[in-house]
């Protein structure tokens, strides 16, 4: 009955979507400009890079270098777009679970689809690890996935992992999974590029030697300083375009929680226990740290760590969430504009991180006074053990004297006893 009252009351807040439609349209309409911005900056460093590398290895193969590097840039496009998600999914060792795996979790993602105007439900998956984190990937919201590690599931309260899992439907809603994904391709290409080239003027110097001593000696020569440069720059300039745009989009989804749960204080407060964990997350990567909600290279020890490349500063992005509540405590609405006011406040700049446009029209919605009691961090451990137990195809056996029997699924037998009331159990077939 409190699941079916919290979806009405959530239905019931969906009634601010036309202004919140109106919103993130013009946020989407200017992260799909950004993103072809940089789509195509970066298809610029890799042609010019694929073009200069072969023209230094050999005089006149400039167009082939530049037809290698097209074939690289439209593979890795192709690859990023259809299996990008699946390929992520599979290195971070998530894996899918149902509503019956983890009730609670499905209830909040479903809560956050609807308070977001999400058409689809995002798959949800869970990751074996202590490192707090969460990301949401796919190529479009119908494809959308949501993951969380069990460390997150253990250690947030319901209103913090509600802000969570609304900046992950933020991400899905401003469409910024897609342009992750994407991108995260464009930026392999071009380190791909930069390191054949690399290697392969390391063991080509022979070459270049004999053709030195030809008459076109002096232009090679100028070639290979300029592909030498370009080996260098390409990716840190195109990485510095890919970071300063990723860090906007963690405060647009930060905006965009805020006001899917109506209480800004959960999200900074889970952002802080997230920066306070010293757990190393297994198999992250440069490549994948990105899509976490905080990054999980850059967490060290019980400090906010501010050196952060893909990610805003988290004591800032703390900062401004609690700024926001403090304004919306006034007003009684959260709000876009809140969030913007409390940005340039904090940040000391007259220069707002929302698209103009997005903050017309922008009514919000009441801010929700209290947080939800906090469930003990005991009954939050046993609870991601158990979703984790369930994946793994563990039978689940209820004794009366209230033990809760977990059989492994390489278990044989037909029957099992309980080890403290002796009552004798039927497995039930799978």
């Amino acid at each position: 009955q409190k699941i079916a009252t919290r979806s009405r009351t959530r239905k019931k807040q969906g009634r601010f979507s036309d202004d919140h439609s109106f919103n993130m349209f013009e946020q989407i309409r200017s992260n799909k400009r950004k993103t072809v911005f940089i789509v195509l900056c970066m298809a610029f460093f890799l042609f010019i890079t694929g073009y200069v590398l072969a023209e230094a290895q050999h005089p006149g193969a400039g167009p082939v270098g530049l037809l290698i590097a097209f074939v690289i840039w439209l593979v890795m496009l192709l690859v990023s777009f259809f299996a990008g998600d699946s390929v992520f999914l599979a290195v971070s060792g998530a894996k899918q679970i149902q509503q019956a795996d983890n009730p609670m979790l499905f209830n909040i993602v479903e809560e956050m689809k609807i308070a977001s105007g999400l058409k689809f439900m995002p798959r949800v998956f869970i990751i074996d690890s202590p490192a707090p984190n969460a990301f949401a990937t796919g190529r479009s919201p119908q494809k959308a996935s949501v993951a969380v590690t069990t460390g997150l599931l253990e250690r947030l309260n319901r209103s913090e992992l509600q802000g969570v899992i609304a900046h992950e439907l933020g991400h899905i809603n401003n469409r910024d999974i897609l342009y992750m994904l994407v991108v995260s391709a464009m930026m392999g290409a071009i380190v791909l590029l930069a390191d054949v080239g690399v290697r392969s003027m390391f063991f080509g110097r022979h070459r270049s030697r004999s053709s030195s001593s030809s008459g076109g000696g002096q232009l090679q020569l100028v070639m290979v300083v300029i592909a030498l440069v370009l080996m260098i720059l390409a990716p840190l300039i195109a990485q510095l375009i890919y970071f300063a745009l990723s860090r906007r989009r963690e405060y647009l989804a930060d905006a965009s929680a805020a006001l899917y749960t109506r209480y800004p204080e959960g999200l900074a407060n889970a952002l802080e226990k997230i920066a306070t964990n010293a757990s190393p997350l297994q198999g992250a990567s440069k490549a994948t740290a990105p899509m976490y909600i905080v990054n999980p290279l850059a967490i060290s020890g019980n400090t906010l760590k501010d050196a952060t490349s893909t990610h805003p500063p988290i004591s800032a992005r703390v900062a401004i969430l609690r700024r926001m509540a403090g304004l919306s405590a006034t007003s009684g609405l959260v709000t876009y504009k809140a969030y913007d006011a409390a940005f340039k406040q904090v940040t000391n700049t007259n220069k707002g991180v929302l698209p103009g446009m997005s903050l017309l029209g922008d009514n919000g919605v009441p801010l929700m006074a209290v947080s939800q009691g906090e469930q003990p961090h005991i009954d939050r451990r046993r609870e991601a053990t158990d979703t984790l137990w369930k994946v793994n195809d563990y039978i689940f056996v209820d004794c009366p004297c209230e033990t809760k029997l977990k059989i492994p699924p390489v278990y044989r037998g037909q029957k099992i006893t309980c080890p403290h009331c002796q009552t004798e159990h039927h497995i039930p077939l799978q």
